[in-house]
């Protein structure tokens, strides 16, 4: 008798399980991802007003935050709806195309977040390292250039993800163990040999995410030598504090990226344990990326609150 998870070599519709061994809970495990959602865009949706209606913030920084905040947007919009399905209606079923988009939209932004990751802590290395020489060389023409350069990066790179995983036979299963659509968890149900597919994944892994990581934490190795050589305290706080912020959003988006990253390919958690940490990484640093800019940077907490109509203290 055939077994009944078996599938054509090129099935039309794949369907995604939620969280395995958590399906009772689904409902109440949905409470909090929509809570996340909801706080993502809206605090993403205000930075972007914020940033776009105050003259004062339409400087590199913020602009470089703002495209943050689009990236920020799309990854949490292009899982969390279909998560919710799932939760609430189980709606598990996804049609091929969709998951191929999907799979596209999540890996090339994510790679997009960490290229405005590293443009960001280029301008804090130029405004602390090289203040002279900041708006010289961070002009409008060279943020748009920087990321248009970012975005093609991007695409690029993460391109050809689903084409090559249209041209894998799907002969195992059609069952996908997670929430969304994943690139290895794709490769995974293929029944043809994955070895270079599965290489060129973590090449472009350790490319893009790897070499921004890298960059930016040598930028603030360099900037904590140049602050720590102000002959003024006041400076060196002032400095520190500018930076605080961009440490604290890199941190919140690297940490649960590396944790994904190695216990997809490396280590042996419990699957319900990956999903939930795979969720987290792509819809935490949304959430509090507006929060962390909102509460440690004046300037957009009072514009904040007065679009809100909140009087500040």
């Amino acid at each position: 008798m055939a077994a009944s998870n078996w599938t054509t070599p090129h099935p039309s519709t794949f369907i995604l399980l939620g969280i395995p061994g958590l399906e009772a809970a689904h409902v109440w495990i949905s409470i909090p991802f929509c809570s996340v959602y909801l706080l993502s865009l809206l605090g993403n949706g205000l930075l972007l007003a914020v940033i776009k209606t105050e003259p004062s913030l339409h400087e590199p920084m913020y602009l470089f935050l703002s495209m943050l905040a689009l990236a920020d947007l799309v990854v949490s919009t292009t899982t969390l709806p279909k998560a919710l399905c799932i939760f609430w209606f189980r709606d598990k079923a996804i049609h091929i195309n969709s998951c191929l988009v999907q799979i596209f939209l999540i890996h090339s932004v994510t790679c997009m977040e960490s290229g405005f990751m590293l443009a960001m802590a280029f301008d804090r290395y130029i405004a602390i390292c090289n203040p002279l020489r900041h708006s010289a060389i961070l002009t409008n023409r060279a943020i748009t250039k920087i990321g248009l350069g970012v975005v093609m990066r991007g695409c690029v790179l993460l391109g050809p993800h689903p084409f090559l995983l249209q041209r894998l036979p799907y002969c195992r299963t059609k069952v996908i163990s997670h929430t969304y659509c994943e690139f290895m968890a794709m490769v995974k149900l293929a029944c043809a040999d994955t070895t270079v597919m599965s290489a060129y994944s973590l090449a472009v892994a350790f490319l893009a995410g790897g070499s921004d990581f890298i960059l930016i934490v040598l930028s603030y190795i360099l900037i904590l030598w140049a602050v720590f050589r102000f002959p003024s305290k006041k400076a060196r706080q002032k400095s520190l504090g500018t930076c605080s912020s961009h440490v604290c959003v890199m941190l919140v988006f690297y940490i649960p990226a590396l944790f994904n990253f190695l216990s997809h390919r490396f280590g042996h958690v419990a699957p319900h344990i990956h999903i939930l940490s795979a969720n987290i990484y792509l819809l935490f640093p949304p959430m509090m990326n507006p929060i962390i800019y909102g509460v440690r940077t004046p300037g957009i907490r009072q514009r904040a609150l007065h679009i809100l109509g909140v009087k500040s203290a």
